[in-house]
């Protein structure tokens, strides 16, 4: 009996080891881009958040130390329902381990909810709002570059200070515009301004006219945009028909990113403040990728923060494989290892990410250059501030992410 039960033992530990071993050894990685390939945000993530995974696959050497990386992309065409289903295809069938830019908040919502069920992987690098680290937080994601909070926190507050205590809101109508109204509201609220009214269009519009009217009418002095994309350019080349900012109230651009500003052009875009926390032009490590990015895009843009994100979060990811030993294909574990890790690349320098999810680096406060002011091609951006990235988002203590032990 007792060499029956030593063998059994025995069996039991060389059956551990070996599935130990397997896991070790196993050197495969799937990475899928689900985002905007055609519609208002396609721009800012797209083809180039595609591109930017490659240029991580390439740059993390992992091909020469034995590692098999692939990089599948699809459209989810702004549509929670679709993306949902894309998401739960590539997990079932393709076995991709982890998600990456997913824009759009009311997809990036919709999608989180599958990764945790299926305990997979998301670093969202294109959706805003800030649930997905605070009510809606989750231990298989990662929210890398931005949120809602923080853009309220910034550009909300320098705007009050600066004397636009009177705000109304031309808010997208669904996930991500109420985000960033809400978290606006209450950062204009706590600095001693008032919100005097608002309104909501549907997404991708394209005639602003009866909004802009009503924003007009209500004389406060801040509009602010609680918008993205192709519907923040057309609200500011339509505001400029109609003679807004000319009459004395300023557009407060609550997300805008440098697609958006190359689009608008520096004629009407000049002095629209707003903050990003991603800019080519930052400093040697930001330029030397950018150049290279620029150089593979049909179009040679630079890249939006959504694409540097890309980058810089897959990079993350691949250190902790490689802290691991290989992938488990566990994305709770993996998520955990990226959180003991610190973080340190040359877009976003050095951070961490937390238990919430929420990655932490600087936020810059932008101002958009004057035509004369501008050296080249791209070169759009003056800073105005720093935020450090402790004072940048939302505080552990204000959250109500369950991760979070209070």
């Amino acid at each position: 009996m007792k060499n029956k039960i030593s063998a059994l033992l025995l069996g039991t530990a060389l059956a551990f080891a070996a599935s130990g071993a397997a896991f070790a050894q196993d050197k495969t990685i799937k990475i899928g881009v689900l985002t905007d390939n055609s519609g208002l945000y396609s721009d800012l993530g797209g083809a180039g958040s595609t591109l930017a995974a490659q240029m991580a696959v390439e740059d993390s050497g992992l091909a020469a130390k034995g590692w098999k990386v692939d990089v599948i992309s699809a459209d989810h065409q702004n549509k929670p329902d679709i993306a949902t289903n894309i998401a739960r295809q590539w997990i079932d069938v393709e076995k991709v381990d982890i998600f990456m830019d997913v824009l759009n908040s009311g997809v990036a919502l919709a999608v989180n909810n599958l990764v945790k069920e299926k305990n997979s992987i998301m670093i969202n690098t294109g959706a805003a709002t800030s649930d997905l680290t605070n009510a809606q937080c989750s231990p298989n994601t990662i929210h890398w570059v931005y949120d809602t909070f923080m853009l309220a926190n910034s550009t909300g507050q320098a705007l009050v200070k600066a004397g636009g205590d009177t705000w109304f809101f031309l808010t997208a109508d669904y996930a991500f515009g109420a985000a960033l109204e809400r978290d606006t509201t209450a950062v204009v609220l706590k600095s001693g301004g008032k919100v005097i009214g608002g309104v909501k269009h549907p997404l991708n519009t394209a005639d602003f006219s009866s909004f802009l009217l009503q924003a007009q009418a209500s004389k406060a002095k801040i509009i602010g945009m609680a918008n993205a994309g192709g519907d923040t350019t057309n609200t500011i080349k339509q505001a400029s028909e109609f003679g807004i900012v000319a009459g004395g109230q300023k557009l407060a651009g609550l997300l805008l990113f440098i697609t958006d500003v190359h689009s608008l052009g520096l004629k009407v875009a000049q002095g629209l403040n707003f903050t990003e926390t991603f800019y080519w032009d930052l400093n040697d490590g930001t330029r030397a990728f950018s150049k290279r990015f620029s150089e593979r895009m049909k179009n040679k843009a630079q890249p939006s923060m959504v694409q540097a994100g890309v980058y810089s979060g897959l990079l993350h990811y691949f250190k902790a494989l490689e802290a691991m030993g290989g992938n488990p294909h566990d994305g709770a574990k993996v998520v955990a290892k990226m959180k003991e890790l610190p973080t340190d690349d040359a877009l976003f320098g050095k951070g961490s990410i937390r238990v919430d999810g929420r990655k932490i680096h600087p936020a810059y406060l932008f101002e958009v250059k004057k035509p004369e002011e501008s050296k080249g091609p791209w070169d759009y951006y003056k800073l105005v501030g720093t935020t450090p990235g402790d004072q940048a988002f939302r505080p552990l203590s204000e959250s109500a992410c369950p991760l979070v032990k209070k």
